[in-house]
């Protein structure tokens, strides 16, 4: 039986106000201006106790360092790119400065010091008392308006709006949470506010986030060491703040085609027989496969004992290269989970303590540490360019055998202990760009020795910026409940504001030995519409749906295949995000950025323009009511229309979770594919939702060869462009494609084109470019017919026609 000793808590809970009033309350001295100087669009504030450097990195972006003497300069993680955008301004007056690029203005008072942040006219934020630094802290504190709302600081279990809480800044699993967890495996220092600003405090080290948790009306952020030092972003919406700061701090590039589809994975395939055995079995049931994870145990038997040999377990898997070599030529790919930590036990050891590949004591000794669940360990010192090329080599010598992604696991890291020294600091003060380095580590490496393959890196903890490496995280060891699906779309929603579009959950839940067949289908379900597919979970529960009952294949199958059909649309949301940042999920809000009280749905969804989602996260729901956004919206299962900017009940089954279509969006989708391999939009069908309160319509789809390292960059791809206009006298359909300076392998020469018109008005007359194309009972099958068929039924109208890809205009009268 554990005992308290109550006599204690008093003390301790005083002791604990009190360092909370040092660090998050007790102001600064006032802080005083002394002069500036203002060179190469750079403005340097001198203080009585430092100097404040103000910087553009673009014009709606800011990066504010305070910098004095004892305060050792770190670098930012975050950020990836200086611009140094025209137009900067400064005016000196009496009492105050303004440092402007148009769209965002610094004023700055002179005494005591303090700046604002404006949009025009419209204040944005303001410091309380500046940065500050103490023997506990240093940080930055802000002023946070009546009402307003902060979304943001990375992977936690709670409501959208994080306002009223104060959260750990430090990367760390929590194991089997469901609805509520304040700290989690991707910490962020960054907030988006309903003031139309994003902030980040651009430090890595241990803290903590206050936002108006101990002070109401005040947003700290602190630090046991590091940089002093933030970002400020603007824009005149959502959408554009997310573009202005992954501008600053990197896109994520554009991923294989592949990672888009199924991936198997569980905890773990013992065996290379297993694994064969499981990717025949997706065959035999007829669900596609894009991918395999292999996650420890293609390294040793037994969980604990074996982590850092980081070769194959050839007892276990004798001919991995040639089972490697099998599966690629059926068109799946080889994923291998990797952790940071070297056990002493382990087969790298010895080479990596040779290497001076681990970080160290302080004496500059390989430090270790016994306490670790898997045995005694060592830690890679990824900050460290010797232990990053000793890393690689590792890396370089499997992804030769034929691996074609990673998985890189434990990346808080998930044991770090203070006493461990990395080349760029202590483990507290680098904590959390750990596993940002890693992903940097392996990035830029593949890129160099392997430029023809896309980077697949699968990892849980990172920094700000760290989408700029192609990584794809998850939200942890999510436990197998109810409660462990409610929490993900808001999970993955926050993630994607912060530029980390690909965050995404275990299918079916991690952890727990309880299968709850309706749970499993509802978050198969759900999947479709987020980012990566990847059903995951530890045993004796199966997370692939070919292991599970008849009734639960036959509810999913069409559901995965769904998945596929849509390629060509996820891969378009793809593109989309690797050039502007927009997120697959986006939140209700963007719908009407006015109605502040969006902000706090996490239920519904938006996937890409086209899909309104809102998954079911309830045992035994027959209805579902759901607030539509303004505009006319179709069901995406039988095509009813409902008007939106009201409420509306919804009947459900297993079958069916509510999906619904935007009028006026245009779906690009292919035939069933069994994976990316076989992908061809050679044949390709176009969806249009049609409807008389859309007047103009457009929509995309862009394609390359789903591999190729930067080929939109290198102008080897295609875009087809879809547009529709209404009118009295009718509705007019035009197709557009415009090729990139080098095209791409295997890009078609022409398409066999399906045009589904819903919510059509029987015509009275079609016009193909200047054909006239009459109504027929049947689609046509000869490659050379033009069908059009109009079904009163379901008020669709289909047509079947070839498109050589020359400008081509639809006319329907």
């Amino acid at each position: 039986m554990n005992t308290i000793n109550t006599s204690k808590q008093p003390i301790a809970l005083l002791l604990t106000s009190l360092w909370l009033l040092l660090v998050v309350v007790q102001p600064v001295w006032a802080r005083q201006y002394t002069g500036h100087e203002f060179h190469d669009n750079r403005l340097t504030l001198q203080t009585d106790d430092g100097i404040i450097l103000l910087s553009f990195l673009n014009e709606a972006s800011l990066e504010v360092v305070f910098e004095r003497p004892g305060l050792t300069p770190a670098p930012s993680y975050s950020i990836a790119h200086r611009g140094n955008p025209p137009g900067i301004k400064l005016k000196d007056r009496p009492t105050q400065l303004r440092f402007s690029s148009g769209a965002l203005t610094a004023e700055i008072q002179k005494s005591p010091l303090q700046i604002r942040y404006y949009q025009g006219d419209r204040l944005l934020l303001s410091e309380a008392d500046g940065f500050f630094q103490n023997p506990e802290a240093r940080g930055i504190r802000f002023q946070l308006k009546p009402g307003e709302k902060l979304l943001g600081g990375g992977e936690r279990s709670l409501a959208m709006d994080r306002r009223g809480y104060r959260l750990p800044l430090y990367n760390a699993p929590h194991g089997e949470y469901t609805t509520h967890s304040e700290q989690m495996n991707y910490s962020l220092p960054a907030v988006l506010s309903s003031s139309k600003y994003l902030l980040l405090f651009d430090n890595p080290a241990r803290g903590w986030m206050d936002l108006g948790k101990t002070v109401a009306d005040i947003l700290s952020f602190e630090a046991v060491g590091g940089r002093l030092a933030y970002l400020v972003v603007t824009g005149d919406s959502y959408p554009e703040i997310i573009g202005n700061y992954v501008d600053v701090t990197g896109r994520q590039p554009m991923p294989s085609r592949w990672s888009l589809g199924y991936i198997a994975s569980r905890f773990g395939y013992h065996s290379e027989q297993e694994a064969r055995d499981t990717i025949a079995k997706f065959a035999e049931e007829n669900f596609p496969v894009d991918a395999i994870i292999f996650d420890l145990y293609w390294f040793g038997k037994d969980i604990k004992g074996h982590m850092g040999n980081l070769e194959w377990d050839r007892d276990a898997f004798p001919e991995p290269e040639k089972m490697m070599a099998d599966f690629a030529a059926e068109g799946v790919n080889t994923i291998l989970i990797t952790e940071p930590f070297i056990l002493t036990g382990s087969k790298k050891w010895d080479e990596a303590v040779a290497s001076k590949a681990l970080a160290t004591d302080d004496e500059g000794k390989p430090f270790s540490f016994p306490e670790f669940y898997f045995g005694e360990t060592g830690i890679v010192d990824v900050f460290d360019e010797k232990a990053r090329q000793w890393f690689w080599s590792i890396y370089n010598g499997l992804m030769q055998q034929g691996v074609a992604g990673w998985w890189c696991d434990l990346a808080e890291p998930e044991m770090h202990p203070a006493g461990a020294m990395h080349v760029a600091g202590s483990a507290d003060e680098v904590h959390n760009a750990y596993g940002h380095e890693w992903a940097r580590m392996l990035y830029e490496n593949q890129v160099a020795d392997f430029p023809d393959k896309r980077p697949f890196i699968l990892i849980r903890s990172g920094f700000a910026g760290s989408q700029r490496y192609g990584i794809f995280p998850w939200t942890g060891d999510v436990k197998r409940a109810w409660g462990g699906l409610k929490p993900q779309v808001a999970q993955t929603l926050q993630m994607g504001l912060m530029g980390l579009a690909y965050t995404h959950s275990d299918l079916g839940g991690f952890a727990g030995d309880r299968l709850d067949t309706d749970l499993y289908i509802r978050w198969l379900q759900y999947g479709v519409f987020q980012p990566i597919y990847r059903p995951h979970g530890i045993e004796p529960i199966a997370p692939e749906p070919v292991f599970h009952e008849d009734r639960v294949k036959e509810i999913l199958r069409p559901w995965i295949e769904l998945r596929y059909r849509l390629m060509p649309y996820n891969y378009t949301l793809a593109h989309i995000n690797s050039t502007t940042g927009m997120p697959l999920m986006r939140p209700l809000f963007f719908s009407d950025e006015n109605n502040v009280a969006l902000m706090d749905d996490a239920r519904t969804y938006f996937w890409g323009d086209a899909f309104l989602v809102s998954p079911i996260t309830d045992p035994a729901v027959g209805q579902v009511r759901l607030d539509l956004p303004d505009g006319a919206w179709f069901d995406f299962w039988n095509d009813q229309r409902y008007e939106g900017g009201r409420q509306h009940t919804l009947d459900m089954d297993l079958e069916h979770i509510p999906v619904l279509v935007r009028a006026g969006a245009f779906i690009p989708m292919v035939d069933q594919v069994r994976n990316a391999a076989s992908y061809s939009s050679r044949q390709l069908t176009l969806h249009y939702y049609h409807d008389g309160s859309v007047a103009e319509a457009s929509g995309q789809m862009y394609e390359d060869d789903g591999e190729t390292f930067q080929a939109f960059e290198q102008g080897k791809y295609e875009r087809l462009g879809f547009s529709a206009s209404n009118s009295k006298s009718g509705l007019r359909i035009q197709l557009l494609r415009t090729v990139g300076e080098a095209g791409y392998t295997g890009m078609p020469e022409s398409r066999r084109m399906k045009l589904v018109i819903h919510n059509a008005d029987a015509p009275a007359a079609l016009m193909l470019g200047d054909q006239t194309v009459t109504l027929t009972q049947e689609p046509g099958e000869p490659e050379q017919a033009t069908t059009a068929v109009y079904s009163p039924e379901t008020r669709q109208l289909t047509l079947v026609f070839d498109w050589d890809h020359r400008p081509l205009a639809l006319s329907i009268r």
